[in-house]
């Protein structure tokens, strides 16, 4: 049977080339039978690093019948994975999240969730001494992770391990660390294809906080204004993705890479109340401006409250 490997929902470049990277690994080093899909049309960043680094597409998926073999990367929450995930084979997590809970396996399996900035950091580690059998097509997979996850180390959740072996797979590739980040941030900025509902969707997490739940939404950017000029339209779609989704409230947060800051929506009292009690910001308007907020992982989700 082939083993398939995918990451979260509304996948990232993480999401999208770890299971790349560990696919390649598991049929070309271990012997394994594996597949990369994609649980959703990647964003824009991914897409390019796929395209730049020579790879097919992953098929995106909806559903994993019973009893298929699966790894999962990226994540160990039920509610980023197809619905009927405990159905599957889970055989292995590798993840760089905390550990939520409710995945239910068919019997023991390999689980590794380290406290890195990347889940191709830790794939690196896992393999060893084939690490070396890389191909420069995932090497460069493995170096988009890194990157785009700790935004060329801007981000709070990057560690020594993450920045060195970054600097590592750039020298192998012999291409300028900081030149290839702009091109990634640029491709990530390029959002105007995309309707108000996909941009709320496109890198968001659902996240519960005493009863109330939120569609946390993240977007990072090089280009804040592209998206700060649809605030009006942003802020009206909410309501209906909120419906939709299933939520009570969309928390939107646009990350200017550059500025090394967050601008929040404020779209009714509740989010305004979480805007003052989990950042102690003082909210005047429709938006507020966070200094220094970077990652959703390690400074926005911890840190909300009602």
């Amino acid at each position: 049977m082939t083993t398939l490997v995918f990451g979260h929902k509304s996948p990232d470049t993480d999401s999208t080339g770890s299971p790349l990277i560990w696919a390649w690994y598991l049929n070309e080093v271990k012997g394994v039978d594996a597949k990369p899909v994609l649980l959703g049309a990647p964003n824009t960043e991914a897409a390019f690093v796929v395209e730049k680094w020579g790879f097919e597409m992953p098929e995106i998926i909806s559903e994993v019948a019973e009893g298929q073999n699966v790894v999962i990367v990226d994540t160990n929450n039920p509610a980023e994975l197809p619905d009927a995930i405990n159905d599957a084979n889970v055989i292995a997590i590798i993840d760089h999240h905390k550990l939520v809970g409710g995945l239910e396996t068919k019997g023991p399996i390999d689980i590794t969730i380290r406290p890195l900035a990347c889940t191709a950091t830790i794939m690196y580690d896992l393999m060893g001494d084939d690490a070396a059998k890389m191909p420069d097509n995932i090497k460069g997979a493995m170096l988009s992770c890194i990157l785009s996850d700790t935004l060329e180390f801007r981000s709070p959740t990057t560690t020594d391990v993450d920045k060195a072996l970054a600097e590592k797979l750039a020298s192998e590739l012999n291409i300028n660390l900081g030149q290839y980040a702009s091109e990634m941030f640029e491709a990530k900025s390029d959002v105007s294809a995309f309707s108000d509902a996909e941009l709320l969707r496109m890198d968001s997490k659902e996240y519960a906080v005493e009863g109330t739940k939120f569609r946390v939404s993240v977007l990072e950017t090089t280009a804040p204004k592209i998206v700060l000029d649809r605030k009006a339209s942003l802020l009206a779609s909410m309501v209906d993705v909120a419906k939709e989704d299933g939520v009570d409230h969309v928390l939107l947060f646009v990350v200017d890479i550059l500025n090394e800051e967050a601008t929040m929506f404020v779209q009714n009292d509740v989010v305004k109340a979480v805007a003052e009690k989990s950042f102690g910001a003082t909210v005047t308007g429709d938006s507020v401006v966070l200094p220094g907020i970077m990652s959703r992982k390690k400074q926005i989700i911890p840190n909300l409250k009602l």
